[in-house]
């Protein structure tokens, strides 16, 4: 049995990201003020996957309580560039209950990083920036000392699918939410 916990003010600094244009990135917990800003960003996300022909995230989910959840969770992550966020992801420590029941095998089975609703504002699409965001995960996994990262996507987001591949995640099964199905990666990371 893995015992859940969570990234919390107390015990997790910034995690700061240079990207090669040198603008500089960082990866924080988000508030309660915050919520407005990253509601939009999934918005605009959500949108851009029903332009995309995805049926991810066209069911209300996402929504503004999930958001806030997020933040009372200390488990909303939001990312800056030059003060400004551009972006949003949940970083969540051995806590995703449907994992356990993985329709296929996973890399491993000890302590892991689970990351949902990642998210980049329409404006900064495009720019690399979800994969700082990634590199940041993996940081932050580091710190903990943690060296496995899992996360989900529907069938048809070719974007998140197109983006787990190149950044060197593995295909492992399937899972459920909401009553709908899931492709399931992990990646392990070394220090």
């Amino acid at each position: 049995m893995t015992i859940a916990y969570h990234l919390s003010n107390s015990t997790t600094k910034n995690i700061n990201f240079t990207i090669p244009n040198r603008m500089k990135m960082i990866l924080k917990l988000a508030s309660i003020e915050d919520i407005s800003t990253i509601w939009n960003i999934l918005q605009q996300a959500i949108a851009r996957r029903k332009a995309d022909g995805s049926k991810q995230w066209q069911d209300g989910y996402p929504n503004p309580e999930v958001i806030l959840s997020d933040i009372e969770k200390c488990v909303g992550y939001k990312l800056e560039k030059d003060n400004e966020i551009i972006g949003y992801c949940a970083i969540i420590i051995n806590d995703e209950p449907v994992y356990a029941e993985l329709d296929g095998e996973w890399l491993s089975n000890g302590d892991f990083i689970v990351y949902h609703r990642v998210a980049i504002a329409d404006e900064h699409n495009g720019k690399g920036y979800a994969k700082a965001m990634f590199k940041l995960i993996e940081d932050v996994a580091l710190e903990k000392g943690i060296k496995s990262l899992k996360v989900d996507t529907n069938f048809d987001n070719h974007a998140m699918l197109h983006l787990l591949k190149t950044q060197g995640y593995t295909y492992c099964g399937k899972v459920y939410f909401r009553d709908s199905e899931r492709l399931a990666f992990e990646k392990l990371i070394e220090q």
